[in-house]
């Protein structure tokens, strides 16, 4: 948590100072945004490390109008970075049921310049994916309702498990563990995830990830 302060007056956003540390992570203070400097600072000093590979940002976040879980991206203009950004969403849609893809977005807006998905997604490079995952405050609608459920503190646990569980799916999808287990009806690949996207924006549009696309998706471990 980078708001210990402002939460334990009763905040959810402001911080002990009446600050939106979401909004300052481009020039964040050693004295007025204290954990933003710090957190800051870490993540510059290990994606300058050889040794390491940063290759997440989550920003968890909770959502004062919306309902579900859902993500919002960076927009880049590479159309594959834009496709390869879409994979961990669609896993995490197959493996909650109360995240939405739908309520997903990409954008760049100049009043968010200054979150850390923007910040950080233009600092770390081509292969890191820096998202901010928004769950609603309220409840969710799962697939095929028409009520909605509300949330409690065990449904948000369980969330937190299937991102983590959705980790685990990416990970394995593009080779990076091998447990020699079959593949269940439950797990998908990375193409088929993407093959599922959105028409028109780049995503999961097949006629791009084939052809002269091939190559590149080899390098990248996602497979036919």
């Amino acid at each position: 948590m980078l708001n210990p302060d402002g939460v334990y007056l009763g905040n959810y956003r402001c911080s002990l100072m009446g600050f939106d540390l979401n909004r300052h992570w481009q020039e964040p203070s050693p004295w007025v945004h204290p954990t933003l400097h710090a957190v800051k600072q870490l993540i510059v000093q290990l994606s300058q490390d050889a040794k390491v590979g940063l290759e997440f940002y989550i920003d968890v976040h909770a959502h004062s109008t919306m309902m579900n879980g859902f993500m919002y991206g960076n927009v880049f203009e590479e159309e594959e970075r834009v496709q390869r950004q879409a994979v961990f969403p669609r896993l995490l849609c197959q493996n909650a049921p109360d995240f939405s893809f739908s309520n997903t977005s990409f954008n760049r807006d100049v009043v968010k310049a200054g979150t850390g998905r923007r910040f950080l997604g233009g600092l770390l490079d081509d292969m890191s994916y820096c998202y901010t995952l928004e769950v609603s405050f309220y409840s969710y609608m799962a697939a095929g309702s028409t009520a909605p459920v509300p949330y409690t503190e065990d449904t948000y646990m369980n969330l937190g498990r299937n991102v983590t569980r959705t980790f685990l799916d990416y990970y394995r999808h593009n080779n990076f563990i091998d447990d020699n287990k079959p593949q269940t009806p439950n797990h998908i690949n990375s193409t088929e995830v993407l093959s599922q996207g959105r028409q028109g924006n780049g995503i999961g549009n097949e006629k791009t990830l084939g052809g002269e696309r091939g190559a590149e998706r080899k390098n990248l471990g996602l497979k036919d």
